[in-house]
């Protein structure tokens, strides 16, 4: 739609007088009304009223652009008006305003009035187009202008392969790496593509380079690769691309090229999703579980680590001998520490079901999982009665409260918890829309919240924790009875299975499990899964330094970083090498890491601690002979790429 198709020459003031904000804004409805795209005048100015108490559309320069959307437009239009001595218009560098666009958009979900105030604003950030309009002597002038302007930018932004105008957003679960690899990825394929591309981050700092509303409305796609809960709402009625995090960093050139072809399904956000989901096969259960789960899992994460730290530096600073029984709290500064990271290393499992809950139901999710997590962790045993109970009583203070039983859930119970609350929720959220109307605001804080926290409640009691507690116990026992050769072939698996897919759902598998047996206090499990973890990125770091002949000048420059990365336990820096050449770089990568947790395994290290690398060492048990397992997984996987990777000419 061009911006001459809105403006009729009716609706165009050339000899606007200095007015007040209010009369301008009047005067702005009535030329609107002239041009017949309005029904009702004064609901309209009504209405771009509303909209300046939001904050002021003066955006500098001496120009204005009000803009309505509601039920008083019938059709999008546009109003002009230029005021040679200026009007007030409450702009931000105290300016008065000389041009004004009025704009009106009918109530419907394409957002015209975004697209339109999208291409005024990046034509009026030209001077002499500006001063070309004020200058004009008839309407006919100042329409022939606009043509001429527009005709000229849009010829400019089809000079680019298709002109295409392509938004992104990333985000993994943990927020560290992934997120900004994938970036990186879909803006070189912009680049060599020949078009540009803004990507919106949303990281373990929260959201960075967020679109705005206009870059939204002008843009001709959006990609959308993320694990993570994505507000979509915004982009509704438009072409979204949405795909998992590692297609932004494997797949960016199918993804930039697709999305210039315009072959892209259109976001529908009263559906809730959009049926690339459907079409690409990515959106289907397993992948839709994973994200919940990865949702949860990266809240849960700054508790796990934080916390764990902490605890693990009591341990350090604590005296065993005094009271091995008390082993943590003996002496002041220790009891500091293991309070605090106790503190936040026991809302790990609340926090790890809230936000499941809160991924499948959004916010109404959120109470009902945070409880059901609290009663995985706390168990049912959390009174005590007095005297004879009989009846229904009896039953609940015999069965639920028993203090003998098996009533802790523990992880795999909060896991349980936080998909059973937001699925849940959903289902509270279908029956309740058989109320009427009235009824809508209390359904998020009082029905939902009521329903959902008796019914999780009840479940976990009666049900969950009960089971799962028998299962924890019988996971412990195994793990404990487990021989030498048992635990070895353990950290084999587990150390092999951080390197597969380096972040990804293998990767974060290995990881949770770690996690778990540090809560049931086995925390061998722990070692083998971080040293698994650390030795990609330091093996390629190697190999790099070593067999430089089998590496691109880029992925040499790259080395110092990775021996950062791999001593700092984050996984991710292998991702460009075994995306860039899988079949040889992951066999390596995967035979050193499984060797890695086998040998911690063999040597029986532990680790306390859930993250740290290098910066957790002086809790890891046994750790000079952990130094020779990280090495050795390093080194084999150093050996390993220089074996099976072929030289490179450059």
């Amino acid at each position: 739609m061009r911006i001459t198709d809105l403006l009729a020459k009716e609706s165009i003031e050339l000899g606007g007088a200095s007015m007040t904000k209010d009369e301008t804004i009047a005067k702005m409805g009535e030329l609107m009304y002239a041009s017949g795209k309005i029904t009702d005048k004064d609901a309209y100015i009504a209405g771009l009223k509303a909209r300046e108490e939001e904050s002021t559309t003066a955006v500098g320069e001496g120009i204005a652009i009000p803009h309505y959307k509601g039920k008083a437009a019938k059709q999008p239009g546009l109003a002009a008006m230029v005021c040679p001595d200026g009007t007030e218009f409450d702009s931000a560098d105290g300016e008065p305003v000389t041009l004004i666009f009025a704009i009106a958009a009918p109530d419907t979900k394409e957002n015209v009035h975004l697209d339109v105030l999208s291409k005024l604003s990046v034509m009026m950030m030209d001077e002499d187009f500006t001063k070309n309009l004020c200058a004009a002597k008839t309407p006919e002038e100042f329409l022939s202008i606009i043509d001429k302007a527009e005709t000229e930018k849009d010829a400019e932004e089809n000079v680019a392969v298709t002109g295409a105008k392509i938004l992104g957003v990333t985000g993994c679960p943990t927020g560290i790496a992934h997120t900004y690899m994938a970036k990186e990825g879909l803006e070189k394929a912009a680049e060599k593509a020949g078009i540009t591309i803004k990507v919106e981050t949303r990281g373990s700092g929260g959201a960075k380079n967020v679109l705005t509303d206009e870059e939204i409305a002008a843009a001709d796609a959006i990609i959308v690769a993320a694990d993570t809960k994505v507000p979509m709402e915004r982009f509704n009625g438009k072409k979204v691309i949405v795909t998992q995090v590692s297609d932004g960093i494997n797949k960016a050139d199918e993804l930039v090229k697709r999305a210039m072809s315009g072959d892209v399904p259109v976001f529908t956000a009263a559906a809730g999703e959009s049926s690339e989901k459907k079409a690409d096969g990515k959106g289907g259960v397993g992948h839709q579980i994973y994200t919940h789960l990865m949702s949860g899992v990266s809240h849960m994460l700054p508790f796990v680590i934080g916390g764990g730290i902490l605890i693990a530096i009591a341990f350090l600073l604590d005296d065993f001998k005094l009271d091995p029984s008390n082993f943590g709290m003996n002496l002041p500064l220790a009891a500091f520490f293991k309070t605090i990271g106790g503190v936040a290393f026991g809302l790990m499992l609340p926090v790890l079901a809230g936000y499941i809950a809160y991924s499948i139901a959004d916010r109404p999710g959120l109470a009902v999982g945070f409880v059901g997590g609290m009663l995985a962790s706390t168990g049912n045993a959390v009174i005590e009665f007095q005297g004879q109970q009989t009846g229904l009583q009896g039953f609940i203070a015999n069965t639920v409260f028993n203090p003998s039983g098996n009533t802790v859930s523990g992880f795999l119970g909060a896991l349980v918890a936080g998909f059973v609350a937001g699925y849940l929720v959903l289902l509270l959220k279908k029956v309740f829309s058989k109320l009427p109307e009235s009824l809508e605001g209390i359904k998020p804080t009082l029905l939902y919240p009521l329903f959902g926290v008796f019914i999780i409640g009840a479940l976990m009691l009666f049900i969950f924790n009960p089971l799962i507690g028998l299962a924890n116990e019988g996971l412990a026992w195994l793990l404990n009875s487990m021989g030498t050769s048992s635990k070895i072939v353990l950290g084999l698996v587990l150390g092999g299975m951080m390197a597969i897919d380096m972040g990804g759902p293998i990767n974060k598998a290995a990881y949770v499990f770690g996690t778990m047996a540090i809560s049931n206090g086995q925390y061998d499990i722990m070692a083998a899964v971080m040293v698994g973890g650390m030795a990609p990125p330091i093996g390629i770091a190697l190999a790099t330094t070593f067999f430089k002949r089998k590496f691109t000048k880029a992925e040499r420059q790259t080395s110092i970083s990775n021996y950062i990365m791999g001593l700092s336990f984050i996984t991710e820096g292998a991702i460009p090498f075994a995306a860039a050449d899988p079949l040889h770089v992951i066999p390596a990568t995967a035979i050193g890491s499984a060797i890695a947790g086998a040998l911690s395994m063999a040597f029986g290290c532990t680790l306390m601690a859930p993250h740290g690398g290098i910066f957790v060492f002086p809790v890891v048990g046994n750790w000079p002979m952990y130094l020779v397992a990280l090495a050795a997984g390093a080194v084999i996987t150093m050996i390993l790429l220089g074996l099976l990777k072929k030289n490179i000419n450059n």
